[in-house]
């Protein structure tokens, strides 16, 4: 090797370093043997870690082994398929599965039976060695559905819908609601050019951002008046559904639901935060002007109007007050005029009617 034309290795630096020492001295056969075996070690080192990693991921990676499939009911996986064998496990509905082989009414798969899928967050930096490989077993083909399933995109909607349904009530199964995210998951990935696949992402996407906005809303941290103050809510499965499905009620949705990780905690009585926060659904209101949510919107931001002309009136800024209630006039105009019918345009006419007449928006002991 010329030095200077490359980087120079550890075993390289150690075979130069004897060539230099017997140029001027001759080495003993006890440091020569010492030098060999060293230059070996680090040779081997490299190729053992390599190794290492191959093994790690070969026990991570999803064996492809067949068409994707998910069950509509929890089943039992067996070692054999017959019901007096062993039990494996047991795989959630809505769990995603791999058909290897077919017997009769019976099918092996590898099943994914985590308690939780991956969240991208917590996936490690390096690596996915902690990941659990799937579970390959046999299972009762009764209530499977294929990519292939005739109208599996409907039976898959359906039952997602029922489960979504059974989360709302009190008595229903306790993981009805992660059961239905799950669901709607498999029609997006099973079925993606289904009519219903818009419709089953933001649902999806829509049930996860509930759970973690219920989890977050519960710590202290939710009354803190700066949103960065608070952990944020995943958001990458609603911009999923924004950059899939462009221009459509979904992606309204979706970029609306987004606005919770901008909004304040607890205002604390200070203008700010009403101030950008108007500002966040007058933008949205712009930008989807016949979204499912602009009347929302455009009402939201006549009342943080309304709560800013309070504000200010209790600071003696009249003018101030004037500007901000005039403004919450304009929005309530612009819903009456789009939005006749709807309850926010109604509601926002009671704000209005309110600061006309003296009545406090924000806090009673203000008036």
């Amino acid at each position: 090797m010329i030095w200077g034309m490359g980087v120079e290795t550890a075993g390289e630096k150690v075979l130069r370093r004897g060539t230099v020492r017997r140029g001027t001295a001759k080495m003993d056969k006890a440091s020569r043997i010492l030098l060999v075996a060293l230059v070996f070690c680090l040779a081997l080192a490299p190729a053992q870690a390599a190794d290492k990693k191959d093994k790690q991921q070969d026990k991570t990676v999803k064996p492809m082994a067949g068409p994707r499939a998910t069950m509509l009911r929890e089943t039992p996986l067996y070692v054999a398929p017959d019901v007096t064998s062993q039990k494996v496990d047991r795989v959630q509905e809505g769990r995603e599965l791999v058909v290897a082989e077919t017997s009769g009414p019976w099918v092996r798969v590898f099943a994914n039976t985590d308690t939780e899928e991956v969240d991208e967050r917590d996936a490690p930096v390096f690596g996915q060695e902690t990941a659990p490989p799937p579970v390959s077993g046999w299972m009762q083909k009764k209530g499977l559905i294929q990519e292939s399933t005739p109208n599996g995109d409907r039976i898959l909607m359906g039952e997602a819908a029922t489960q979504e349904t059974l989360a709302e009530d009190a008595r229903g199964p306790r993981n009805a609601g992660q059961t239905a995210r799950f669901l709607y998951r498999r029609v997006v990935e099973f079925f993606p050019n289904s009519p219903l696949a818009a419709e089953a992402a933001w649902r999806a996407a829509d049930i996860r951002w509930q759970f973690e906005k219920a989890d977050a809303f519960k710590r202290p941290s939710a009354k803190e008046k700066e949103a960065y103050l608070r952990e944020q809510l995943y958001e990458d499965e609603l911009k999923k559904v924004i950059k899939n499905y462009p221009h459509t009620r979904q992606a309204d949705l979706a970029a609306y639901e987004m606005l919770d990780n901008k909004l304040c905690g607890d205002w604390e009585g200070q203008t700010k935060c009403p101030e950008k926060e108007s500002e966040y659904f007058e933008k949205y209101a712009a930008e989807h002007p016949d979204g499912p949510r602009t009347a929302q919107a455009l009402y939201q931001a006549a009342y943080r109007q309304a709560v800013l002309g309070d504000m200010y009136s209790s600071d003696n800024n009249d003018k101030k007050a004037d500007a901000a209630r005039a403004k919450a006039c304009s929005l309530t105009e612009q819903l009456q005029s789009k939005f006749p019918a709807s309850d926010y345009t109604n509601r926002a006419a009671d704000l209005v009617y309110k600061f006309d007449q003296g009545l406090a928006v924000y806090g009673s002991d203000r008036e």
